[in-house]
């Protein structure tokens, strides 16, 4: 397992659009510093609903990008998602909130599932991707920082899984905006989730 792309973006106008966004990511081949508030020169605008130490970084895996570049007939390339990293053999079905990745340089701490949005519907030009992201189920994922450093395409990592009881991107998916049941809102409080989403389920 190794980081097949790292990406960053800066600031563009999306077409028909008067805000601008950071979803347009490109792949870099020097080094990145990585922090606590994620990748340094990567822009982002829209910090109400992007950014911050739960969503420092946005992974995806490279069996994710895959996917979706047969499942819209076209080759898709890193960043197409506004994603940071891209990680070879990672599959977002099987990540869990708690799960690490390790560089020997960066530590990483999955968070949360990326929820579509109408800046990602404008990036793939199709106002009714975000229910086909949705039910898609491969939304990569959101990640902490735990060790800041350098992360560069070409480094190798090791993927620590969660020790707990897991909680799956695609189950964030499904449950997003609804009530669970006292038995998944118990097993999600006890994974190292989004503080957003923690502060959610403790008001439940």
């Amino acid at each position: 397992m190794k980081i097949l792309a790292v990406c960053t973006g800066s600031a563009e106008i999306l077409p028909g659009k008067s805000y601008r966004t950071g979803i347009f990511k490109h792949p870099v081949e020097a080094g990145v510093m990585v922090d606590r508030e994620g990748l340094i020169g990567d822009r982002i605008c829209n910090r109400k609903h992007h950014g911050g130490v739960d969503q420092a970084v946005y992974a995806l895996g490279s069996i994710d990008l895959d996917w979706w570049s047969k499942e819209l007939g076209r080759k898709l390339e890193p960043g197409t998602f506004g994603e940071n990293l891209v990680i070879e053999g990672a599959d977002s079905r099987r990540i869990s909130v708690g799960d690490r990745f390790s560089t020997d340089r960066i530590e990483l701490e999955v968070t949360s599932a990326r929820i579509p949005c109408a800046t990602l519907a404008a990036r793939m030009e199709d106002p009714g991707f975000p229910k086909r992201f949705l039910a898609a189920g491969r939304p990569g994922f959101y990640c902490r920082v735990l060790k800041d450093g350098v992360v560069q395409a070409g480094d190798a990592v090791t993927l620590r899984a969660y020790s707990g009881l897991p909680v799956l991107m695609p189950e964030l998916l499904e449950t997003f905006g609804r009530t669970v049941s006292g038995k998944d809102r118990d097993r999600y409080l006890a994974a190292p989730i989004h503080h957003k989403l923690r502060a959610e389920l403790s008001r439940a």
